[in-house]
Formats: C-alpha cells, structure tokens, sequence
C-alpha cells in the first residue's frame, strides 16, 4: 500500500486571520486608478435614504467586485465582507437587497447613471494606456473594432421577461457590444441591453440602441474611426444606414438569399481569389470574390427614399470553401462549395478582399466575450423582477470590465496574462491566499513562498501603484 503523500493531515478547527483573495489587491488598484468608487457614490448618491449607514455606489461596486471573482448571486458578497482588510466595510445582505429594490424603482434613471460613471472611467483607463494597439483615429491598429451580438440566458423558473426564445428554450435575449483588443488582449464590455426571450436577433431597431449605448461608452475623441461588426442578425437597410449616417465603417454578415444566389451564379470563375488566415498565409480550399457588380438589378435599382436601398458604398463580399467531413450542404450552396457572405464599406489601399475576409472572420472572437460574460454572472439572472435584473447586468457588465482593465494595466501587451479568460485569471492570479501582517506602523500583504505566479502579482501591483 502507497503511503499519503502528505500523511497525517487533518482539519486544524482553529482559524487564522487569512487572505483568501489577495490578487483581488490588484482590482482594487483599478477602482482607484479609474476613480470607479468615488464615481459611483456620486452619481448614485440620489438613491441613498439619509440616515443610510452604507453608500450605494459602494454596495454595487462590492457586488460588482464579488462578481468579478466569480460570484454569482447577491449572496456571493459575503465573500468581499468577509475581507475588510482588502475591500472595507460590506453592507448586509438585506442591505444590498434594499439597494437594488431602490435602483429598480427607478430603473432608467439608474441604469442611465450607472454608465455615465462607467465611461468616465473607461476614459481614464484608456488615457493611462490603451488597450489597442496603434494611434487612435488610424486604421494602422488604432481602429476600435466594436463587435455587436446577442445571446440566450436560460431561466430555470418563471421570472417577469422570460420567455420562449427562438431557439426553443426559455428565459432572455440580451444584446451585447464589446470592444475586440485584438491578438494581444481580450476584449471589453461597451453595454448589454437585457431583452424578453421572444426578443428577434434581426430587431434593426434593438442593433441601433445597443450601438448607440456601446459608442455612448467609448472615449470622445476615439468615435471617429470605429468598424462595426455583427453577423447576419444585424443585416438591415435601417441599421446600416444608422452606422453610415455616422461616418462610421461596418462589417456584418450578409445572408445568401436568392440575390446572392443569383451573383454566384453569374460570376466568372477568374474573380475568385486565394484566401488567407489570420497570419497572412494562404487558406487551403478557400477562395473570396466581390458580389457586388453581378447583384440583381432589385439590390441596385433606386426606391423612393435613400433608405428604402442599401447604402451608398456597400460591397457585398463572399467567401466559399469545401467544407469539413461530414457537413451537410445548405440550398445556398453552389457545387458543392460552402458560401458565407458579409456586406462591408471599407475602401482604401491595402484592404484586399482577403484582408476584409480575415478581419470580418475575427468577429469569432465576439463569441469568447460572451462566454467570458457568462462565466462572470450572466449565466442565470438572479432576480424574479425584470428591473432587478436590468441593473443586475449592469453589474455584469462592470464586472467584466473590472477583470479586462486589471489585465491591460497591469501587464504588458507581450504578457500572455493579458490574454487569460476570467476563469485562468481567477484561479492564478485573484484567489490566492495571503497573509495580513503589521509591521513598522504598516500593514502588509504576503503572499504564499511558492506561488508559481507570485512574479506576476508583484509586476502587477507595482505597475497599478505607481500610478
């Protein structure tokens, strides 16, 4: 018989004074640095009853801060309350609750004040370093590519806007918008906007409201050269016309109806050219042509009004390759290639079909992001009343950031830590315990001898605090 590795271990019923998440050090830093706390005990100081002992920008900056470690309920604070050391006074459970009963009173107004606050300090995140890339303004990597997409949260009980989905499951749509940091980070939260199940992906009217939120939430002078990507959902004469009325690029799937049947049809054989992937090398067995001149005449002819037509500048771009072992074929397919399609306004030197196809394909990455907001209190909406849930995802969404704005301050771009989801960046980085000790009229966090990423955490807090 093996002996334990560790033999004679048992549970001490003695307690220290602990730590357990000592990396959570390093979001704090970001709360000062993006003056995030004293921002929202501002903006929320309205919703505060005046003999109140707790400030309620506070108590959804602890929830927010929970969330952001991997809670998922209210109840989850208990973990922030029990840390004063690190986070400060926690107000109570029923406290918490009676906040946010207070915030849903009052939704709109809240919801509104809450983002103002938001954008303040993404503005004073990215002025200390931005997270992409480049020069603002310039298509050379300092573009802000802003990914719109929706999603499906299951409800596992009756709640107020749970609903049939069109997915054949029940509870909630949201739409959300994200900023892509590229290859050398994650990405950010620009806005969720939390929607019934039966709530359409194709809305045109629910893509311009989250887009206007999402830029509403960008730093002023970094709207002006912003892309726009979504898929197929977010393929409407209304909505592309909003993005072109405001000067602003656009990359969206494009369904192959019937007009792009007919253009694939009619296109020679020598307009097709090589693919390429994300590094620049030739795709095998993927080709991409320009639709735009062999379209129909209906997707040309002219309507009674400008927007009643696809906008000026539109191509229509199609990528066709064989697929895998085993895939069905679709009716839209041609002679056995599968074609996916996506409009775009992009013109200019060194923007080849090829380089349009592999930017518009790196909108998958949108899809990581809302994974990532899944695994950071998205996954199940914990109230039964809709306006509860409303700032709930609010929460989450600051909660996401709070992860995504200690990764770019605190690391450089060359730091694969920069790119770690929320799950990696917990268990490596925030959880780890540490001890409080007090020396020299100081107090002082030490952290486990043989932590292998101890490194990590010192460049980090020492990066933040310089600041």
């Amino acid at each position: 018989m093996k002996r334990s590795p560790v033999p004679n271990l048992i549970l001490d019923p003695v307690r220290e004074s602990l730590i357990s998440s000592s990396g959570a050090l390093l979001v704090r830093e970001v709360v000062r640095v993006a003056g995030l706390e004293r921002g929202l005990c501002q903006s929320l100081s309205s919703w505060r009853p005046g003999r109140a002992r707790h400030d309620p920008g506070k108590v959804l900056l602890d929830v927010a801060t929970a969330v952001a470690l991997g809670g998922d309920c209210l109840a989850d604070v208990a973990a922030v309350r029990a840390q004063p050391e690190v986070f400060g006074h926690v107000a109570s459970d029923p406290t918490v609750s009676r906040v946010f009963a207070a915030l849903a009173a009052d939704a709109d107004n809240a919801v509104a004040a809450i983002r103002q606050v938001h954008a303040r300090a993404r503005a004073a995140v990215w002025a200390r370093r931005r997270p992409l890339a480049g020069t603002a303004g310039k298509r050379a990597g300092g573009q802000v590519v802003v990914d719109l997409d929706a999603t499906l949260v299951t409800a596992h009980s009756e709640k107020e806007g749970a609903e049939p989905t069109h997915k054949k499951t029940f509870g909630f749509a949201p739409m959300c918008a994200f900023v892509d940091h590229g290859e050398h980070g994650t990405g950010e939260t620009l806005a969720i906007e939390l929607r019934p199940g039966k709530a359409s992906p194709w809305n045109s009217a629910d893509h311009i409201a989250i887009l206007d939120a999402a830029l509403a939430q960008l730093p002023e002078h970094e709207r002006g050269q912003v892309l726009v990507r979504a898929d197929t959902g977010a393929a409407s004469k209304a909505f592309l016309h909003r993005i072109t009325d405001l000067g602003l690029e656009y990359s969206i799937g494009f369904a192959a109806h019937d007009t792009v049947k007919a253009a694939i049809e009619a296109i020679p054989e020598q307009a097709w050219r090589a693919a390429v992937d994300g590094d620049g090398e030739a795709r095998d067995g993927a080709q991409v042509a320009d639709l735009t001149a062999w379209m129909p005449t209906p997707f040309r002819e002219t309507y009674r009004s400008a927007h009643h037509k696809w906008p000026s500048g539109m191509r229509v771009i199609a990528r066709r390759e064989r697929p895998h072992p085993g895939a069905q074929l679709r009716l839209t397919d041609h002679n056995g290639w599968r074609i996916t399609c996506f409009a775009t306004n992009t013109k200019g030197p060194g923007w080849t079909l090829a380089a349009l196809e592999v930017r518009h394909r790196q909108r998958a990455r949108c899809e990581d992001r809302i994974r990532c907001l899944k695994d950071t209190g998205l996954r199940n909406l914990p109230f039964h009343d809709y306006a509860k849930n409303r700032i709930w995802v609010e929460v989450v969404t600051l909660a996401a950031d709070l992860l995504a704005w200690t990764q770019t301050l605190a690391f450089d771009q060359t730091e694969p830590a920069r790119r770690w989801e929320p799950k990696r960046l917990r268990f490596r980085i925030l959880t780890v315990a540490g001890r409080i000790i007090r020396t020299g009229r100081r107090r002082r966090l030490r952290l486990p001898r043989d932590w292998p990423w101890n490194q990590l955490i010192d460049t980090g807090w020492h990066t933040l605090h310089t600041a």
